[in-house]
């Protein structure tokens, strides 16, 4: 048996770690987390741990000997079973072998910091992984928690989030001395603590979270500093920090002492674990380390950008902060998929009939395949109607459009729809290159740039590109860019007629002006690396 003790944001251990660690013949964990585990039998082996294969092993090869040894003990930060290290142990030794006793993880340590549910809230990992997809889900999601790591941090992911709107929620060193102001004045406070967020990892790795930029510097509160006036309230000074390095790993920490009340604790805490490795399985979770306090900051992204954060960074929540109380739930996660899509062009605003018509756009939609965590572009937008379908369907959307009028339409068919869209004023393919590369295109308007504007768009896009046009001159010229990028192309000649009255209560077909739809998909690489 493999008993995993989730250790929460911080030493010292749970009440349940010591019955557990009496009878343990071999105990895996972190520097800190041994060095807290007073109750380990003399007898026992112990594994620091570092990278996640070598502790693996070791506990194998333990299991192989009799059972008189003694049972494995696995300490874990945070819930070991939350993008932790269960899923592991799960995968090698098989879920019936192992006994899980569960703690609190930072994602749900940040958001009480914060006096808010998270039932509602997305949470992506970016901790080993590509950040793109963590910041496409911040700016599709009003409440979105980010485990970050190495690389991708509260500055990367403020730089990508500078023109969002949202706020971020720096915590850091989360289950340490508080220095955060309870409330929400004007002082910048920081918590961090971390646990690193992956999949095999220890524990549930560093949370970022971002709010709507209109509360932005507001202090969000934690713990120990008392009042909202000029005094000051002292804090303890025993941090919590996460590592990056593996092994052993030293480092400084900024902020000491005591913070204004309002919140203006001082410190950004570059402190590291001497336990937590740089390998995606390791929890950082709320490493205590003598002179780092926890600190909960909320920031602009520019302000997050600008910072050096340091590896003590627990998580990250990005906030839309106008929307971050949610009707109440029956699922949480995600909201779900809607329940109609290729919605009737009376559901838009849209001049002259100008907009993409319904049976059109299911088939775009199909061919497309907006997703959470993707960002699509819609190119010539017009009244939005295909940027806010995308966006109903949980991606991440830029809506280009040339005509100032036409912005403010895409913008007031979005927010009519409850949907995030980007809607950029600037003519295509000009205005793109200042824009994030997409997943997916639609190409809805062109007019004689359509050929170039397809090429710019097929050299970018990382799944498929798809193209409306009613002219037929233009159909082999916009296939021969796609193909040109190297995509497969494929399309069709939509033609429909729909039900129409006529007087004496009787139906006719009318019939719509014909649509070529071409698209190209990018065919998979030969050399596929792991699916994240």
């Amino acid at each position: 048996m493999i008993t995993v003790v989730g250790t929460g944001t911080g030493a010292p251990l749970p009440p349940d770690a010591g019955a557990a660690l009496a009878g343990a013949g071999l105990v895996v964990g972190g520097r800190r987390h041994l060095a807290a585990a007073t109750t380990i039998p003399d007898t026992a082996e112990r594994v620091v741990l570092g990278p996640l294969a070598p502790a693996l092993d070791a506990i194998e090869q333990f299991l192989e000997k009799p059972a008189e040894r003694g049972r494995v003990v696995v300490l874990a930060s945070g819930d070991p079973g939350f993008f932790g290290i269960v899923r592991a142990l799960a995968e090698r030794f098989g879920a019936k072998r192992l006994e899980v006793h569960p703690g609190v993880s930072s994602v749900a340590t940040a958001f009480a910091r914060l006096g808010l549910t998270w039932d509602d809230a997305v949470v992506v990992s970016a901790h080993g992984r590509d950040l793109r997809t963590a910041v496409n889900v911040c700016r599709a999601h009003p409440k979105v928690a980010v485990l970050t790591g190495p690389g991708s941090g509260p500055a990367e992911l403020g730089a990508a989030l500078r023109s969002s709107g949202r706020v971020l929620v720096v915590a850091s060193a989360l289950g340490a001395g508080a220095d955060s102001g309870a409330g929400s004045g004007t002082g910048a406070s920081t918590s961090s603590g971390s646990e690193v967020a992956s999949d095999s990892g220890m524990g549930s790795g560093s949370v970022a979270a971002s709010a709507s930029a209109s509360n932005a510097g507001a202090t969000s509160g934690t713990g120990s500093t008392a009042g909202s006036g000029t005094g000051s309230a002292s804090t303890s000074n025993a941090g919590a920090t996460s590592g990056t390095g593996s092994g052993a790993s030293t480092g400084t920490r900024s902020g000491t002492g005591s913070s204004p009340g309002s919140g203006s604790g001082s410190g950004s805490g570059t402190g590291t674990a001497p336990d937590s490795g740089s390998d995606p399985h390791s929890d950082a979770g709320s490493v205590a380390h003598s002179g780092e306090r926890e600190r909960v900051e909320r920031v602009t992204p520019a302000e997050a950008a600008a910072r050096d954060w340091g590896p003590a960074v627990s998580v990250v929540l990005c906030l839309d902060e106008a929307r971050v109380l949610s009707p109440v739930r029956t699922v949480a996660g995600p909201p779900s998929g809607p329940a109609q899509w290729a919605l009737e062009e009376g559901e838009f605003t849209h001049r002259d009939s100008m907009i993409t018509k319904f049976e059109v756009r299911a088939l775009a939609l199909a061919r497309l395949g907006p997703r959470l965590g993707e960002h699509v572009w819609d190119i010539g937008a017009g009244s939005g109607s295909v940027a806010v379908e995308c966006a109903r369907l949980g991606a991440a959307v830029t809506a280009v459009e040339k005509t100032l009028d036409g912005v403010e339409r895409v913008r007031a068919n979005a927010a009519a729809h409850g949907v995030y869209v980007t809607a950029v004023h600037g003519a295509a393919p000009t205005v793109l290159s200042d824009l994030p590369d997409p997943d997916a295109v639609f190409i809805g308007g062109g007019g004689r740039e359509l050929p170039a504007i397809v090429t710019a768009c097929a050299r970018r896009a990382r799944r498929s590109v798809v193209v409306a046009m009613a002219a037929l001159d233009r159909v082999p010229a916009v296939r021969d860019a796609l193909v040109a990028a190297g995509l497969d192309c494929d399309g069709v000649l939509l033609q429909s007629s729909r039900l129409a009255p006529l007087p004496g209560d009787v139906t006719r077909l009318a019939a719509t002006n014909p649509v070529f739809l071409l698209w190209g998909v990018r065919p998979p690489a030969r050399d596929e690396g792991v699916a994240q």
